[in-house]
């Protein structure tokens, strides 16, 4: 019954964490990037998207398609980068638990 209470205590810690991890991440915020830097947004660690920033020579009337494009690539990387960051945070937080390849937390 001992190994049993200290596995209860673990979880209870880890969840503790998980939800301290999601609180912050929930503030994070990280930037993608395409058009070479000259079209960015910025995304919270829920996806969130908070801020576009357009370089005014990127916005021609006759070529709207570039332009989507641009804010698609950019939107993807910013996603990228998030989901990176979350996946490092995880791995500090797992430590040492040897979890199955595509084993993903939270459930």
């Amino acid at each position: 019954m001992k190994n049993l209470g200290n596995l209860m205590k673990q979880a209870q810690q880890m969840q503790s964490k998980m939800a301290e991890m999601q609180a912050t991440m929930a503030e994070m915020e990280v930037t993608g990037s395409s058009g070479a830097g000259m079209l960015q947004v910025t995304l919270n660690g829920k996806y969130e998207l908070k801020k576009v920033k357009i370089d005014p020579s990127l916005v021609d009337p006759s070529d709207v398609e570039v332009l989507e494009d641009l804010i698609l690539a950019a939107f993807n990387d910013a996603k990228a980068k998030a989901e990176a960051a979350m996946a490092e945070e995880m791995a500090k937080m797992t430590g040492g638990l040897n979890l199955p390849p595509g084993f993903k937390l939270p459930f």
